[in-house]
């Protein structure tokens, strides 16, 4: 029973790996959220062993390329030294990403998994692009985000490292069942979040606005960061 406790104690009292050293996840959120919309998947990552950062941004009034920007010196600040580098976003935060990474890919670039992106715009996007008034109340960004071949998201790169796209098929948004042509997640159609060079691919019975507070979703997520494939039913 001494002995136990001696040896119990010793593990209490050694010495543990530092953050720093440990493979690092980073939570990036979406538009007109914060980094608490990503606070659901804090615990299922770092139960998984990774560390966790949960980066906040301004996605309203600042641009794209501003929020790129910042998210370079906050990666810079935090995360150089992680041996992986791992990427978790929310709608928005998947494009800031795709082109964080076409500018200043990092050495240590790791996997990324992708809730609802609008890889390839949004409709909605459209709407506000097309109205002053809208893009008053809602931000430029929001306008920059539509199909057009010119816009933010289809102007980026093809993925060319591991990526897993989680998209949702429950649309509850009245205005988006109205106005997006097929399967979708309210906000994003299920065809926009796929993208070419993609690793896998999977969709959950989910809204747009909350699928990161899906325990599936986290489930999920855990599954690619840490074999780089998601769990497929089998017929």
């Amino acid at each position: 029973m001494r002995a136990g406790l001696v040896c119990l104690c010793f593990a209490l009292l050694a010495p543990r790996p530092a953050l720093a050293a440990a493979e690092t996840v980073v939570l990036l959120h979406g538009l007109y959220r914060s980094e608490r919309s990503m606070r659901p998947l804090e615990a299922p990552v770092s139960e998984a062993g990774f560390r966790v950062v949960n980066l906040d941004y301004d996605s309203r009034s600042q641009s794209p390329e501003a929020f790129v920007v910042a998210l370079d010196a906050q990666l810079v600040d935090c995360c150089a030294d992680a041996p992986k580098l791992h990427f978790v976003t929310h709608s928005l935060g998947g494009i800031v990403t795709r082109a964080y990474v076409a500018a200043h890919r990092p050495a240590n670039l790791g996997r990324v998994v992708m809730l609802a992106p609008p890889n390839h715009g949004s409709p909605l996007g459209d709407i506000v692009a097309g109205s002053a008034v809208l893009r008053f109340l809602l931000g430029s960004t929001a306008a920059r985000l539509g199909t057009d071949p010119l816009s933010f998201p289809n102007a980026l790169p093809a993925a060319d490292f591991e990526l897993g796209v989680i998209a949702g098929t429950a649309s509850r948004n009245p205005l988006g069942a109205l106005m997006i042509d097929g399967e979708s997640d309210g906000t994003v159609p299920v065809a926009s979040t796929r993208l070419e060079g993609m690793t896998d691919f999977i969709t959950v019975d989910s809204a747009h606005t909350y699928i990161m507070r899906s325990d599936e979703v986290a489930a999920q997520t855990v599954r690619f960061l840490t074999s780089g494939r998601f769990a497929h039913a089998q017929p």
